[in-house]
């Protein structure tokens, strides 16, 4: 693959497909996304905890951690750009354990989500932070499913067509964050 390939992938994700991916790839999504932020991960553990039916069907989902703005006239969505990621470490692993398949954020995650990607077989994708407009364009649908009263936070379901992102932990372990430190790290050495 070159530098200006992209993977095509259709999600929900499949988990063959989900352990395919490699750190590193460039891949264009298409297909139908969750969002939810913190306070809809904390309520969807809570739930589950609870042993209360979830509103929403997690089994092969991606999340998309992002609170939209409103749309202006005549778009589907406002900007919405990736949140860090790891505000959502904590929910994480329970929520990949309840079948999770993919996330989609800003930042590294922490060895626990790490550990939990491996075991799940899933995959941590991230999109390019201070771009929520451009990546708005690439959401052709929007409507929420789940926690109304949380505003930007509810839960929706967006339809994507090429949403880009990049595979920045994949079902290995392997993790782009950590690569790219190391190799800066001994270039500097080197300096």
């Amino acid at each position: 693959m070159s530098a200006d390939e992209y993977l095509r992938v259709e999600v929900p994700l499949s988990a063959s497909v989900a352990r395919e991916l490699r750190a590193g790839s460039r891949v264009l999504l298409s297909g139908y996304l969750l969002t939810a932020r913190d306070a809809a991960h904390k309520r969807l553990v809570e739930a589950a905890d609870a042993g209360e039916p979830l509103p929403v069907d997690l089994e092969g989902q991606v999340i998309y951690y992002t609170g939209p703005t409103p749309a202006p006239p005549g778009a589907v969505i406002g900007s919405a750009g990736p949140t860090t990621a790891a505000r959502m470490d904590p929910f994480a692993p329970r929520l990949l354990a309840l079948g999770v398949r993919g996330m989609i954020g800003k930042g590294a995650r922490s060895p626990e989500v790490i550990e939990a990607i491996k075991k799940h077989g899933a995959v941590y994708l991230a999109a390019v932070g201070g771009a929520g407009a451009l990546l708005a364009s690439h959401i052709v649908a929007s409507e929420v499913v789940a926690y109304e009263d949380l505003g930007p936070e509810a839960v929706r379901r967006l339809q994507v067509a090429d949403f880009p992102v990049i595979v920045a932990i994949d079902s290995e372990g392997n993790d782009l964050f950590r690569r790219g430190v190391e190799e800066w790290q001994g270039r500097a050495s080197k300096g």
